[in-house]
């Protein structure tokens, strides 16, 4: 059996350092669950450690990729009943390639009422707008969102009005993204239209921002003293300046919050996600062949783009 993975041998510019190779599967070690892979997306977290922004703790040789959904050919005798089945192999090596072989105890199961589109986008993104819900809840307050039509933005608009936000406002680059965030209940305003920003963020108590750069420093500064900040991204690859020492700026990061769950608390978390997600609006997929890869990221780059990019493993 042989396997096609996308790797980086070291960092660099992803286009330029990805590379498709294909060799034999090693031998499976009994502990772990052999998953053939269906679909991945395209992500920004996919993307960034390939550049060397996280050097200090990703080092290559390293597989692309952090999540998708695939469908189990081996497991341990106790988890033969997942044989079959699809299933989200947490804490495996990289998701772009043919098969990746996880922690069973990890693997969850997807329900069958959940299409594979959806379930290869299901841990990244809803994992990280669940988390942030919860470490600030939203309930009874004025909800501000930068890069509001990205998946993850989308997803912490719509599920903090259904906590009790009393609004949700989001900022976009693109006209594309107003009418689906309308759709949504959330108030749309260009990026272009620092007015409404600035009006936006004098009467906000909450801010989750993924841009960083000028956008978050002007937010900073309009906002109540009261209010908290939560950044959770760089999407303008630069950093942003708080200049008081209030609002209270949080930062948050995933991973500081997962190494330490148990399988346990994974299924626990799935059981509200999947339900949630088939009910919220999220953005369509595209699907691109495995030897695609270089369309997909060139898609996933493109401004305005309301489709997910997924590669096809199979």
């Amino acid at each position: 059996m042989k396997n096609t993975a996308i790797w980086y041998r070291h960092f660099g510019v992803p286009e330029q350092t990805l590379k498709l190779e294909t060799a034999p599967m090693g031998l499976l070690t009994p502990d772990l669950m052999r998953v053939r892979m269906l679909l991945s997306p395209v992500n920004a977290s996919d993307l960034i450690p390939v550049t060397g922004a996280y050097g200090h703790r990703v080092k290559p040789p390293l597989v692309a990729g952090y999540e998708g959904v695939g469908q189990v050919i081996s497991a341990p005798e106790s988890w033969s009943h997942l044989v079959g089945k699809r299933v989200l192999p947490l804490c495996g090596q990289g998701t772009w390639q043919s098969f990746v072989d996880c922690p069973s105890e990890f693997a969850i199961p997807v329900p069958d009422w959940i299409d594979s589109d959806l379930a290869a986008r299901a841990y990244i993104n809803p994992v990280a707008a669940m988390m942030m819900l919860r470490l600030y809840a939203p309930e009874g307050k004025h909800v501000l969102l930068t890069a509001a039509g990205s998946d993850c933005g989308l997803l912490l608009g719509q599920w903090a009005l259904r906590l009790g936000a009393l609004s949700v406002t989001g900022i976009h680059r693109s006209a594309a993204h107003a009418s689906r965030l309308a759709a949504c209940g959330i108030t749309s305003v260009s990026l272009e239209d620092v007015v409404a920003i600035s009006r936006f963020a004098s009467g906000s108590d909450l801010v989750f921002d993924a841009t960083g750069g000028e956008l978050a420093t002007s937010i900073l500064q309009q906002l109540p003293e009261s209010s908290t900040f939560i950044s959770y991204g760089l999407l303008s690859g630069n950093p942003f300046k708080q200049q008081h020492p209030r609002p209270v700026v949080r930062w948050f990061h995933i991973r500081n919050y997962l190494n330490s769950w148990n399988s346990q608390q994974w299924h626990s978390l799935f059981s509200e996600i999947w339900s949630l997600l088939n009910t919220s609006m999220y953005s369509d997929s595209v699907r691109y062949p495995l030897y695609s890869w270089k369309e997909a990221i060139c898609f996933y780059r493109e401004s305005g783009r309301t489709g997910k990019p997924l590669l096809v493993m199979n």
